[in-house]
């Protein structure tokens, strides 16, 4: 297998980013026009309440058993006829959890006005529909992450969500009285389109793969075929599959058991820790909705300032993260010491690792310093003057800056941790979730009755500091047996960190002084100091991206088209 692993890795994180970037301006665009013209309770109980339905459901039926079967590369006993089968329980699983989930959302929570009463109970229903029929697509979209079909994937992604958001825009411009009724149609018509669109590529793909391999026998020089073919069929003599069917449960041939062992083991191990996970980044919504601390007009105003402050969060981290945990999943082998391992997969690996703990601090130290003086301009120029009378928008966005800070390393620290902990030692990090989710809950009731909606803010910078502490004692532990430690070299530099206090000095300066007179210029203030910001870290850390340069240029020229085979 020819495909390259870590350019996989990074091409999957760029169009990640850009995928984000579009889907967060529609989001973006959507609850705008909710804001002005619909009401912030209807944005409060579709973008908090709904949509956590929808999150527990996939977090719960999937997360475990998707992180489980990447890691089952270094598993020679695991056949992919065990892993589809092992995928498909993510319906059932699905469905055993949307009857007491919709239970839940109907009987428990706190209720809605009468007026939106029948609406919900038909965007509860139609969130769980779609969830469910979503899980029958998770088989192929796993074996395009594996086969590194990364465009495909940022396809199919970027199409379903411009549908739901064509279908949901349609259905509320012709009456907006039934916005949420608009809501759950659109969800359903989205997961449609994942399942249509991954299926039908593999309908195509494979009978035009089988002809390739019979074209290729009879010819000496693979490149020959190229310009018939492309470059997407090359390198792939593990594909196992030969027709769309077998990606079915129980139809690609298995001469071992049904499930393989050890995968239901980390299955179990991760489901354990995904219960935990999703308490831990969706906490604040469940103690929304349990306790009537907030209005759905306060949940409202607390989600589009918390969806505005996790831009870093969406655009940046979160694809860097999924991409480093799959690198590193793909290159670090779990139940081996590093000592055991290529010593040059592991330098790599540590390489890999200080260098993105280094950019996304940087990054979060950057939100942080120019959300304290640009919150309240850009929350303005979004929903209004309307929007951000009173200031606790802009107080809000201030202070989620600072949970910005401890996100950025979070994410990479943590994606290491998971991606090479054994069974035993993610069961034992089990224990310590349950410690930081029932600190975490306690902290965002008693902050939120302090504090209001900060509340929540500080709640998730404790949580973070906890889980960040202990991912960062872990690695310091797992590299300390071969005398490295990466994290020696991930925080920014002083020159990078002088410039960014110059900057948000001169940036608070130019607040006062154009406030109420010009946000134009206030904000080229803003871009000129960003700029001066970018340009120090890229000169003092000119190695590094000069590294990165000739490592990326080496591994182009050392390699085939083919070689880096990622489509």
């Amino acid at each position: 297998m020819g495909r390259n692993v870590l350019v996989s890795s990074l091409q999957n994180a760029s169009f990640s980013i850009v995928f984000q970037i579009i889907c967060r301006c529609i989001t973006f665009a959507i609850n705008a026009f909710i804001v002005r013209n619909v009401g912030r309770e209807v944005l409060g109980i579709t973008n908090v309440r709904l949509l956590l339905l929808e999150s527990t459901l996939l977090f719960l039926s999937k997360e475990a058993i998707i992180r489980s079967a990447l890691s089952s590369r270094h598993n020679k006993q695991c056949s992919w006829a065990q892993l589809i089968n092992q995928l498909w329980i993510t319906v059932p699983v699905c469905f055993a959890l949307t009857l007491p989930c919709l239970y839940i959302w109907l009987n428990w929570l706190s209720a809605v006005d009468a007026i939106y009463g029948e609406q919900y109970r038909f965007g509860c229903f139609a969130i769980a529909f779609s969830c469910i029929i979503e899980m029958t697509a998770e088989a192929p979209i796993f074996v395009g992450q594996v086969f590194c079909f990364v465009k495909l994937k940022v396809i199919l992604d970027t199409g379903h969500i411009f549908i739901r958001s064509f279908i949901f825009i349609l259905i509320v411009l012709m009456n907006k009285d039934i916005t949420i009724y608009a809501f759950g149609i659109a969800q359903i018509t989205s997961a449609c389109t994942i399942i249509v669109g991954n299926y039908a590529f593999y309908y195509f793909y494979i009978p035009k793969l089988l002809q390739y391999r019979k074209d290729l026998k009879k010819v000496d020089d693979k490149y020959v075929l190229r310009d018939q073919y492309g470059q997407h069929f090359e390198n792939m003599d593990d594909f196992p599959f030969v027709s769309i069917k077998q990606m079915l449960p129980g139809v690609l041939p298995n001469p071992n058991s049904m499930f393989n062992s050890d995968l239901q083991t980390l299955v179990l191990s991760f489901a354990k820790q995904g219960v935990l996970k999703q308490v831990l980044t969706e906490g604040e919504k469940y103690v929304m909705s349990v306790s009537p601390v907030l209005t759905f007009s306060e949940q409202a105003t607390y989600d589009v300032v918390n969806n505005m402050g996790s831009l870093a969060a969406r655009f940046i981290f979160r694809p860097i993260e999924d991409s480093s945990y799959f690198y590193f999943t793909q290159t670090i082998a779990r139940d081996s010491a590093l000592a055991e391992q290529k010593r040059e997969m592991v330098q790599e690996a540590s390489d890999v690792l200080a260098y993105v703990m280094k950019t996304v601090t940087s990054i979060g130290l950057l939100a942080f310093v120019f959300a304290q003086s640009y919150s309240g301009t850009v929350l303005l120029l979004y929903g209004g003057a309307d929007f951000v009378e009173g200031g606790l928008p802009e107080q809000l966005l201030r202070w989620h800056s600072l949970a910005i800070v401890l996100l950025a390393p979070n994410g990479i620290t943590e994606g290491y941790m998971f991606a090479t902990n054994t069974s035993k030692q993610i069961d034992t990090y089990n224990y310590y979730m349950a410690f930081f989710s029932v600190t975490f809950l306690l902290l965002s009731y008693q902050l939120t009755n302090w504090f209001g909606p900060v509340g929540f803010i500080l709640a998730n910078c404790c949580n973070m500091s906890f889980r960040i502490s202990y991912s960062v004692f872990y690695i310091t532990k797992h590299f300390r047996s071969i005398g490295m430690n990466p994290l020696q070299k991930s925080l920014p530099g002083p020159m990078y960190l002088s410039v960014l206090i110059v900057s948000g000095i001169v940036c608070k300066v130019s607040e006062a002084y154009f406030s109420g007179r010009s946000i134009v210029c206030h904000l080229l203030v803003g871009a000129l100091c960003t700029g001066l910001s970018v340009g120090t870290w890229s000169f003092e850390n000119r190695d590094l991206l000069r590294t990165g340069l000739a490592r990326y240029r080496t591994r182009k020229q050392s390699l085939t088209p083919s070689e880096t085979h990622v489509n």
